[in-house]
C-alpha cells in the first residue's frame, strides 16, 4: 500500500443516533472529535456534513476508516434485496426448518423469523457431493439455466448459492456462480464457499443468504460514500470495519457486507484493547453506552474475546466476531409500563436521534433514559453537547408523567427509569462474566460512548468492580478505536478429526493452507507479506459432544513444523472446559472440528500523550444531583475534564464534563487522570455526602 506524505487518519462511526468523527494527526498526536446526528433517511448527507466541519480537507487524509450499521439495519428492518437461493436438490427447506430449537423455552408466544427467501424462490439444483467432497452427481446445467432464468423472471436482484458439503469441495458452487455472473452480470451473487468454509448446513445457508440479502443496498451505500468523498478530494484508501475488529478495503466490504453486521461496537472494543495495553491492567469489561444499546465485551489477558458464530434477529451468522452482548439500554431507550405485569420497563425500543428524547425538543413524546437524567440533574440542560443543544426539562417532565402516570413524583419515576436501565446493564455484564465462571471483580471497566460516564460507577459498584477507566473523548471512542484496528483476514476450514499422532500431519497441512489463503488475501490489498502476522486456533470438543471451545494453536506448528506441540491441545482444551463448565478430563479423546488462521497487517497505533501536571483544579459550577445510593446531593462540584491533569484527585460526589459526555463520580468514589490520559474512577468508600 502506497505511503502518503500526509499523516492524518480519519475514522467515522455511524451509530443509531449519532455519527462520530475522530481525526488523528500521527505527527503531533493531536485528536479532533466531531459529532453529527444520524438519520437513516438522510445518512449520506449527514455523513458529509460532519466531514465538512473538520479542520482539514479530505485531500489531506491518509486513510478513511468507516464503521457503519447499514448492513445491520438493512437486515433488522427487512429492507434488503429480493433474494433467491440455489441449493442441492432436497435441501431448499433447510433455511426454514433450521435446528428446531427454542431460544427461550418459557416464551409461549415465540415465533421463528420468516425466511429471507420465500419458498418459491428457493430453487433446487441436481448436483451432489459426498461428505468428504467427492462428486456423487455432477452439476446439471440444464437445471441451472432453467432455475436461474426463473429467479430473474421473478424479479430477484440477489442470488445465494449453497450446496451440500461445499465446504469440503467448492467446485460445484464455483461453476454455478461463474455461469450466473457471466449470464446476468447485474445480479448480486453470494457463494457459501467464498464466505465460510465450515460445516452446519443451516448456519452456512443462513450466512450466505444474509450476505446476498444485504449486499445490493450496502454496496450502493458504500459506493455513494466513495463517490462523495472522492468528489470532495479524498485520494487515499477507504476501509470498513469488520465485526471482528479488523478492517478491510471498501471493495471487500462491498462483496462481504455480512462481515460488517457487528462492526458498530467493535471499534470501541479494539480501542479498549489498545488502551488497556498502556496500563497495568490485563482484564477489562468494555461497556459502550450509545443512544440505542448498551454493548458489553471482554478483554482477557490483553486479548479481545471472540466467538465463531453470532445470531441477529434469530438468524445465525458464521464467522469470527467479537463476543458482544447487547441490551436495549441506551440514552434513547424508551420507558413504559408493561401492560401485562404493570411494572416499569426500559427499552429495547429507542427514540433514536429523530425525534429523540422528549427533552431534545424535536417532536419526541415518549420518556427516555436521557429525559430521566435531565430530571435528576445528572445532565446539565444548558451544557449539553458543548452548548450546541439545550435540553428542555419541562418536556421531559411531561413525557414521563404522561407515560408513567401521576402515582409517583416525576423524580421518583425518573429514579426508577435510571435504576431499571442500570440493572439491565449489570445483567448484561453478568451474562459475560458470572454466567461463564468469571468474577467481574477481577476486571476493570472501560466505559465509553456518549452515556458511558453517566452509568459507569453505578454499574461497577453493583458488580463489585472497583476501577473504571473513561478514555478521553469517550463519546467518540469507538471511532478512535478504529484507528487502532489492523487490516485482517480470517481463513477457516472444517476437518473433524481426532487429535492423535496419526492426524498431526493432516492438521498441520490444513493450517498451512489456511496461512497461504489468509496472507494471499492481505497481499492482494497491497501489503508486503513480511508485514503480515498470523495466529492460529482450533475449535475442539470431547468426542461425542456437539459444541466446541476455541483453543490457541502454537504458531511454531506451522512456521517450524513443530508437530509435537499439537499434543498439548487436549490438556489446554480440558483446562478451558474445566474453567467454563467445572469439569474436563485431559486424558479423554478430543476432536478438532474447525481450524482457523487469523492474518493481520498491523497499523501504526495512536500514541497516548502524557497529560500535563496540575497542582489544583477549580470547579466551573455546581448543581444538586440525585444519586441512587444517597438521593439528592447538594452543590455537587462540576469540573471541566480539560482542566484536569496528573497530580489531582477529585473526591465524589462530583461531575466531570466534556463537550460530548458527562462523567458522574458518586459518593464513595474518587477520580484522577492517569498516565495515559484516562479518567480513572476508583471506589474507596470514603466519599462525602454534601
Amino acid at each position: 500500500m502506497a505511503e502518503s506524505t500526509t499523516k492524518r487518519r480519519l475514522a467515522v462511526d455511524v451509530g443509531g443516533t449519532f455519527i462520530d468523527y475522530v481525526l488523528l494527526d500521527e505527527t503531533t498526536g493531536e485528536v479532533v472529535v466531531e459529532k453529527q446526528p444520524a438519520t437513516a433517511s438522510n445518512l449520506l448527507n449527514e455523513f458529509m456534513t460532519g466531514i465538512e466541519r473538520l479542520p482539514v480537507p479530505l485531500s489531506e487524509i491518509e486513510l478513511l476508516i468507516h464503521g457503519t450499521t447499514v448492513a445491520l439495519n438493512t437486515l433488522v428492518q427487512l429492507r434488503g434485496a429480493k433474494t433467491g437461493l440455489l441449493t442441492t436438490k432436497g435441501f431448499r427447506d433447510v433455511l426454514e426448518l433450521g435446528r428446531g430449537g427454542r431460544p427461550d423455552m418459557f416464551d409461549l408466544q415465540i415465533t421463528a423469523p420468516e425466511p429471507l427467501v420465500e419458498r418459491k424462490l428457493r430453487r433446487e439444483i441436481g448436483e451432489r457431493l459426498a461428505a468428504d467432497g467427492g462428486v456423487v452427481r455432477p452439476v446439471d446445467f440444464d437445471e441451472v439455466k432453467r432455475e436461474v432464468d426463473f429467479l430473474v423472471g421473478q424479479g430477484v436482484k440477489a442470488v445465494a448459492i449453497t450446496f451440500l458439503h461445499s465446504y469440503k469441495n467448492p467446485k460445484h458452487e464455483q461453476l454455478v456462480a461463474e455461469y450466473v455472473r457471466s449470464t446476468y452480470p447485474d445480479l448480486s451473487v453470494s457463494v457459501s464457499s467464498e464466505l465460510v468454509r465450515e460445516w452446519r448446513e443451516f448456519e452456512r445457508t443462513s450466512t450466505t443468504v444474509i450476505n446476498a440479502f444485504t449486499q445490493p443496498h450496502f454496496a450502493g451505500y458504500a459506493g455513494a460514500v466513495e463517490a462523495a468523498t472522492r468528489e470532495n478530494g479524498l485520494a487515499n484508501p477507504i476501509a470498513f470495519l469488520r465485526s471482528n475488529g479488523g478492517v478491510m478495503p471498501i471493495s471487500a466490504a462491498q462483496r462481504r457486507p455480512v462481515d460488517t453486521l457487528g462492526s458498530g461496537p467493535a471499534g470501541g472494543v479494539v480501542g479498549a484493547r489498545a488502551l488497556l495495553a498502556a496500563t497495568p491492567y490485563r482484564n477489562g469489561i468494555c461497556a459502550d453506552v450509545g443512544g440505542t444499546t448498551y454493548d458489553v465485551a471482554l478483554i482477557r489477558d490483553g486479548e479481545v474475546v471472540e466467538r465463531s458464530e453470532t445470531i441477529v434477529e434469530g438468524r445465525p451468522i458464521m464467522g469470527s466476531v467479537i463476543d458482544i452482548v447487547s441490551v436495549g439500554a441506551g440514552g434513547g431507550s424508551i420507558a413504559s409500563i408493561n401492560p401485562l405485569s404493570g411494572t416499569l420497563k426500559v427499552g429495547p425500543e429507542s427514540a433514536g436521534a429523530h425525534p429523540g428524547p422528549a427533552c431534545f425538543g424535536h417532536g419526541g413524546t415518549e420518556p427516555t433514559v436521557t429525559d430521566a437524567q435531565v430530571i435528576l440533574q445528572m445532565l446539565d440542560p444548558d451544557r449539553f453537547l458543548g452548548r450546541r443543544m439545550t435540553l428542555d426539562r419541562e418536556r421531559a417532565e411531561h413525557a414521563i408523567i404522561g407515560a408513567l402516570g401521576d402515582g409517583a413524583s416525576v423524580v421518583e419515576h425518573a429514579a426508577g427509569i435510571v435504576a431499571v436501565a442500570q440493572a439491565n446493564m449489570a445483567n448484561a455484564i453478568r451474562q459475560m462474566t458470572t454466567q461463564r465462571g468469571l468474577d467481574p471483580r477481577e476486571f476493570v471497566m472501560i466505559s465509553f460512548g456518549g452515556g458511558g460516564g453517566l452509568f459507569a460507577a453505578g454499574v461497577s459498584e453493583e458488580l463489585g468492580v472497583r476501577t473504571v477507566l473513561v478514555p478521553p473523548a469517550a463519546a467518540g471512542f469507538s471511532a478512535w478505536g478504529m484507528l487502532t484496528s489492523d487490516y485482517r483476514e480470517d481463513a477457516t476450514v472444517t476437518v473433524s478429526v481426532p487429535i492423535t499422532t496419526e492426524t498431526y500431519p493432516l492438521i498441520t497441512r490444513q493450517l498451512k493452507e489456511l496461512h497461504a489463503e489468509a496472507t494471499a488475501a492481505l497481499g492482494g490489498y497491497g501489503f508486503p507479506l513480511d508485514r503480515v502476522e498470523c495466529s492460529y486456533s482450533a475449535e475442539i470438543r470431547f468426542a461425542g459432544q456437539e459444541h466446541t471451545l476455541s483453543t490457541p494453536v502454537d504458531a511454531a506448528v506451522v512456521e517450524d513444523d513443530a508437530l509435537e506441540l499439537l499434543g498439548e491441545l487436549p490438556a489446554q482444551f480440558a483446562a478451558q472446559h474445566r474453567e467454563r463448565y467445572g469439569h474436563g478430563d485431559p486424558e479423554a479423546l478430543t476432536e478438532v472440528v474447525t481450524l482457523r488462521c487469523r492474518a493481520i497487517a498491523p497499523v501504526v497505533r495512536p500514541a497516548f500523550p502524557t497529560p500535563p501536571t496540575v497542582s489544583e483544579v477549580t470547579p466551573v459550577t455546581s448543581r444538586d444531583i440525585w444519586f441512587p445510593a444517597t438521593g439528592w446531593c447538594r452543590d455537587v462540584p462540576v469540573y471541566e475534564r480539560a482542566d484536569l491533569g496528573l497530580g489531582v484527585t477529585i473526591n465524589g460526589p462530583a461531575v466531570v464534563d466534556e463537550w460530548t459526555t458527562t462523567v458522574i463520580v458518586p459518593p464513595a468514589w474518587n477520580a484522577r487522570i492517569d498516565q495515559t490520559g484516562n479518567l480513572e474512577l476508583t471506589f474507596d468508600g470514603k466519599g462525602s455526602v454534601r
